[in-house]
This record gives C-alpha cells, sequence and structure tokens, in this order.
C-alpha cells in the first residue's frame, strides 16, 4: 500500500513490506519503486523490513520541485529513514547511489551501510578513447536526445541498450508503465532536471562515509567505457577498507532488473559480513 511523506517542498510515495532491519531502496532517474519489484520479494524472505521509495517526481511522489540534486534526494531518503525509525541500510541505483553516498556522510547513525547500484556517485569526463565503445556511444547518445528532447522512444530505446541481452520476464509491462509515467505532467520534466545535475556533491562526501560500502557495476553498463574502472575509483575514494566493488557479467545499467537473484545475494552476503550491531539496525 502506498503511503506519503510530507518533506520540504512536497510529498514522497513509498511502500513498506515484511518486518525487521530496515532496508530502503531507491531507484534511478525516469523510473519508480518498481525497479526492485524482484528484488523486494527475497530480501523480506530473508527477514527484513523493506521501505522502497518513489524519488522526488518520479512514480506517485509529487512531481513539481525546484531542486533535482543528488543533495535533495539524499535530504528525502534521510527523511523516510527517520520517519521508519531508522537506522537502515541505503540501497541507491544511478543517481540515488549518489544520494545514497551523500545520506550516509551527513547522517552516519542513520545509515548503517550502503549499496550502490550502478551508481552516479563521482565528476564524470568523457575521454575520446571512451568514444570508441560502441555500447557507450549508444547509451550516452540515446541519453542526451532524451535529456534535450525529453522524448519517451528516446528513454526506451536507452533503456533497451542498457540491458543488453536478459531482459526480464515482465520488460514489456514494465516498458509500457515507465511509458505511461513519463507522459504525466512534470514526470519528464524531473528525468530532464536530474540528467542535468553534476555528481560533483556526491563525490565530494566519499571520504565523509563511515558506513560500509557495496558497489555493484554490470561488465555492460553503457554509462561508461569501463564500469569496472568506473566502481573501483569510488571504491578507492572511500576510506580505506570501507568500500567493496563486485562486478556482474553480463549486466548494464539495471543490474536489479536483469539479474535479481545475482543482486539479492551480493547483498545479503554484504550485509551477513557486517559488524552484528550494524547487521541488526
Amino acid at each position: 500500500m502506498t503511503e506519503h511523506l510530507a518533506v520540504d517542498g512536497g510529498t514522497i510515495a513509498y511502500e513498506v513490506t515484511g518486518s525487521g532491519p530496515l532496508i530502503v531502496l531507491a531507484h534511478g532517474m525516469g523510473d519508480s519503486r518498481a525497479a526492485y519489484r524482484a528484488v523486494i520479494p527475497h530480501l523480506v524472505a530473508a527477514g527484513h523490513r523493506v521501505a522502497a521509495v518513489d524519488l522526488r517526481g518520479c512514480g506517485e511522489s509529487d512531481a513539481d520541485w525546484t531542486d533535482w540534486s543528488r543533495t535533495a534526494v539524499a535530504g528525502d531518503l534521510l527523511a523516510v529513514v527517520r520517519h521508519l525509525g531508522g537506522p537502515a541500510v541505503l540501497v541507491g541505483h544511478s543517481i540515488s547511489g549518489g544520494a545514497a553516498t551523500i545520506a550516509a556522510a551527513r547522517e552516519p547513525s542513520l545509515i548503517t551501510a550502503v549499496v550502490e547500484l550502478a551508481p552516479f556517485t563521482r565528476k564524470q569526463s568523457v575521454r575520446l578513447g571512451d568514444l570508441r565503445v560502441r555500447r557507450f556511444r549508444q547509451g550516452m547518445l540515446r541519453l542526451l536526445g532524451t535529456g534535450v528532447f525529453g522524448s519517451v522512444p528516446l528513454w526506451r530505446s536507452y533503456l533497451d541498450v542498457a540491458s543488453p541481452g536478459v531482459k526480464p520476464a515482465d520488460w514489456t509491462d514494465r516498458l509500457a508503465r515507465i511509458d505511461a509515467l513519463l507522459r504525466e505532467p512534470g514526470r519528464m520534466k524531473a528525468l530532464q532536471g536530474m540528467g542535468r545535475t553534476t555528481p560533483a556533491d556526491a563525490g565530494a562526501q566519499l571520504g565523509n562515509v563511515r558506513s560500509p560500502v557495496l558497489v555493484v557495476m554490470g561488465t555492460l553498463d553503457p554509462d561508461w567505457a569501463d564500469p569496472h574502472a568506473e566502481g573501483a575509483a569510488i571504491v578507492d575514494a572511500l576510506p580505506s577498507g570501507l568500500g567493496r566493488l563486485e562486478m556482474i557479467e553480463g549486466a548494464g545499467h539495471y543490474p536489479h532488473d536483469q539479474f535479481p537473484d545475482q543482486v539479492v545475494s551480493l547483498m545479503l552476503s554484504f550485509l551477513r559480513s557486517l559488524p552484528s550491531d550494524a547487521a541488526r539496525a
């Protein structure tokens, strides 16, 4: 059942399932909490209370906001954690990976651990050699086109490139749902607004994180010419020994959608490795 939390500037929609230690799931831009539909049942079965959040501008959250930055999203996520009586493990995908970094740095007592899925957590730069990587060119052109023209078909085309090979069983329905959401007033504006933000605010906080961090990248993620190098750079920017990088072979930018069982397995293994007080939080 959808619940709503009033925060500064609007309301955030979320849904809670299960009981036990709290895990909060945050999706990427142009999406909704349905991105975690295949992950949630496994986490609940493992004994967790799971809150899946619609980011500002997305899903069932309010559409009209003035700030789309990772810092603003981090504030929303921290508000949800507080409201649900945290602390929590915070899982963030893409733009929300950066937001999770900021949240953990700002409120270490509220965030016991962070899982970043294909995260945009560092300032980005494109080198000439990157453009020689075909999947990177394909993804970048579709992302740029979506941002400039506000085109739903271009976004759907990007999603196809970003989920190479293996597709979820409900892929057609998922695309139709995303298409319908983005045609609602203000939803494409939210995607464009997030796309214009920079991860620099998240990158500046990496050294201030005190919670353990798991970074999960797909080997075929089109958002980077070298996904492994990006993930390793995030881990290297964290305090020594705090971060761990895991790669999922064949996954694109949505590993939790393409390979939910593997993502859950990595998450639960990571949580089991935490100090007992953090794992129970």
